[in-house]
């Protein structure tokens, strides 16, 4: 029966930007998990059964990952659960980033696979991300048809129809042996300390850049299940900022919760985000006739410096929303091979399906060991305009458009002139409002944002 019965309150659209996320036992519930998993099976399990009718198999494949959160195990064994009664073989991945969970739903030739993270929130917080045959997140379309799909009736698989599940913790190495394949240059001799957040790379981050050949201090690699990304990953930066320069490395990686970004500091303890790491990237295939029609695809979060910087190399910018999945998306339809966000999500197409946070360290290590320059010499490549961001929080997201909220930043957008920008954008997992303002100098960016967010605090209630 359906656990939304006629009568019910509308609940909204559970997906976000990223999957469903919520507090895991309370937003994100074991019933939940395993309905979504149910959903899903029939809706990205029927092309299974469709290839099974031509020899490929009897029953759909899926793979499941997790980060370190200890509400993943028990949402975990929801998802499972709900595949496997709905007639799908289950291969458990065990604790791995999600662009590795990407990267073997296509090498294990998986009809779906899943991913339990809430990427960099706190423990308390949880998630749930799909990935069809070949790795790829899903199009609005296909997450709207597993939500309507929720609760209904359906055969139940019995006997020897009901799915098999078996443990393939092994996977892990498949996916770093991969990673190393794609190195351009090795890195001997370079010092780095990587930060893993105490999330999910916290075993095969270190592993792939020792068998790279760096000398690697590893921070952040030790969870307990609830201390993922508190107080360290890419989102506090801190704590590896002091371990670079305590112990004078090259530089320092930090990955967030599931890995699908990285920030980077240098030898000096300055933060590297994501703009500048995919100009460092996109001049280094520019030169070798790698970046496919000299175009970078970014949001419209990215900095103006980053725009103006790639211009001056000839090289274009398209821009999407923001998300990864968008940016992927806009690789697709025009045949681009690098794109990504300023927070650190890179998606480099020819390698991987997804932003990859491992991954794309390993190739902005190896353009420095290339070169034999520094980390710092090497983003100097931009100059980032100064950037403020404001999140409003416990506002009313439906109202970023009102009427008085635009024509503030009008008149905003009329003082900054050439010199700057903003952008007023809802968060797509969190009840807040983003207001970013760019501008000529700090004083004046910071002053225009504060303007706006106390706008965005009288009228979006």
């Amino acid at each position: 029966m359906s656990r939304n019965p006629v009568g019910a309150p509308s609940r909204g659209r559970l997906f976000g930007t990223d999957g469903v996320r919520g507090v895991a036992g309370r937003d994100l519930t074991a019933e939940l998990a395993m309905d979504l998993s149910v959903a899903a099976a029939h809706v990205l399990g029927d092309a299974g059964a469709f290839h099974a009718s031509v020899g490929r198999r009897g029953r759909p494949i899926a793979v499941v990952g997790r980060d370190p959160r200890a509400s993943g195990e028990f949402l975990e064994a929801a998802v499972v659960a709900g595949l496997a009664s709905s007639g799908v073989d289950v291969l458990r991945l065990g604790v791995l980033p999600t662009p590795a969970v990407a990267y073997l739903t296509n090498a294990l030739g998986a009809d779906l696979g899943v991913m339990l993270s809430a990427s960099h929130n706190p423990a308390p917080d949880n998630g749930i991300k799909f990935f069809s045959r070949g790795g790829y997140k899903l199009p609005d379309a296909v997450e709207n048809e597993i939500e309507q799909r929720l609760g209904e009736e359906w055969d139940r698989p019995v006997g020897a129809s009901v799915g098999r599940v078996r443990e393939a913790y092994g996977e892990a190495d498949r996916y770093v042996s991969h990673l190393l394949t794609t190195l351009p240059h090795r890195l001997d001799g370079l010092r780095v300390v990587v930060d893993c957040a105490h999330g999910a790379a916290h075993m095969v981050a270190p592993e792939a850049l020792l068998r790279a050949g760096a000398v690697v201090e590893t921070i952040g690699a030790a969870p307990d299940g609830l201390n993922i990304n508190d107080g360290v990953g890419s989102t506090h930066l801190a704590a590896l900022r002091e371990a670079v320069v305590g112990s004078g490395a090259d530089l320092g990686i930090a990955y967030d919760g599931d890995a699908d970004r990285c920030l980077a500091v240098t030898g000096a303890g300055e933060e590297v985000d994501g703009d500048q790491i995919m100009a460092i990237l996109a001049l280094s295939m520019q030169a070798d006739g790698r970046l496919a029609k000299d175009t970078v695809v970014a949001t419209v979060m990215s900095n103006l410096g980053f725009k103006l910087a790639l211009r001056e190399a000839g090289l274009t910018v398209v821009e999407t929303a923001v998300g990864d999945r968008y940016v992927l998306e806009a690789m697709q339809d025009g045949g681009y091979t690098l794109g990504g966000e300023q927070s650190g999500h890179v998606i480099m197409l020819d390698h991987a399906t997804t932003g990859d946070g491992l991954l794309t360290s390993l190739h902005l290590m190896a353009e420095v060991a290339r070169q034999g320059r520094s980390l710092a010499d090497l983003a100097s490549v931009m100059t980032k305009l100064p950037q403020v961001l404001v999140n409003v929080r416990d506002v009313a997201k439906a109202k970023a458009s009102d009427p008085a909220l635009r024509a503030a930043v009008a008149e905003a957008e009329a003082e900054l002139g050439e010199t700057g920008r903003v952008l007023i954008r809802p968060s797509g997992t969190e009840p807040m409002i983003r207001v970013m303002v760019e501008a000529a100098s700090h004083d004046q960016a910071k002053a225009v944002a504060d303007r706006l967010a106390d706008v965005v605090r009288t009228v979006c209630v």
